[in-house]
């Protein structure tokens, strides 16, 4: 197709008719301008009030994200163990920092590992999430753990410690059988890896495995 051309105006009468839509064009403008800025004069405080909320919204964006940056500073600072540290801890002394750790998080917590203490070397208690029972497996670098914990675990978070969640800790590895058993019955595992995000890089516990909160069910069976 060709180009579209515009022909000029031919003849005076042309001319004038050209010059008269031309003229109503600008006068139609004008007019549309004057409306627009009387609207705006009659809304202008409502557009300073909305413009004044919109940047008190992101001012308090800003605050909150800065305040949870400086909360997570302290709570890092609060506490971090290196893989290597946990590797040269006894077994009470792993129970312990495992404790602590979840102190840090917001978790109040003991120890209670030792003899009868049935499956169950840690209880916290979270003011949202319920109670946690961890079950502390410290091993030999390359130790695994197997599926005979995790069904020791399971037997005994809710009847035995009134828990909404059960985890097993270990600075060692889980076998593939004792992994796929723990996620199909609700047995949370923390491995070296994920111990490390924990204790070493500062993931909460709670956020590192997606704990929900205790107003949801526990898949622990309680004692009545």
């Amino acid at each position: 197709m060709g180009r579209l051309r515009v022909r000029r105006p031919r003849g005076a009468g042309e001319v004038v008719s050209a010059a008269v839509v031309a003229l109503a064009v600008l006068v139609a403008a004008d007019q549309t301008a004057a409306a627009a800025a009387d609207v705006l004069m009659d809304a202008w405080p409502v557009l300073l009030a909305v413009a004044v909320l919109a940047g008190a919204v992101v001012a308090w964006r800003i605050r909150r994200a800065a305040a949870a940056r400086r909360c997570e500073r302290e709570r890092l600072e609060t506490l971090r163990i290196t893989l290597a540290e946990f590797d040269a801890m006894d077994d009470r002394q792993f129970e312990y920092a495992l404790r602590d750790l979840l102190v840090r998080d917001g978790w109040p917590a003991q120890r209670v590992g030792g003899g009868g203490d049935q499956a169950a070397d840690v209880i916290g208690d979270h003011a949202l999430r319920g109670r946690i029972a961890v079950q502390a497996k410290h091993t030999c670098v390359g130790g695994k753990v197997g599926s005979s914990v995790m069904y020791a675990v399971k037997g005994t978070a809710g009847p035995a410690h009134r828990a909404h969640h059960a985890v097993v800790v270990t600075n060692g590895t889980f076998t593939r059988d004792a992994m796929a058993w723990g996620e199909r019955h609700g047995v949370h595992w923390v491995d070296r890896e994920k111990l490390r995000r924990w204790a070493e890089s500062g993931a909460a516990l709670h956020e590192l495995l997606r704990l929900p909160s205790r107003s949801r069910a526990s898949r622990f069976k309680r004692a009545a």
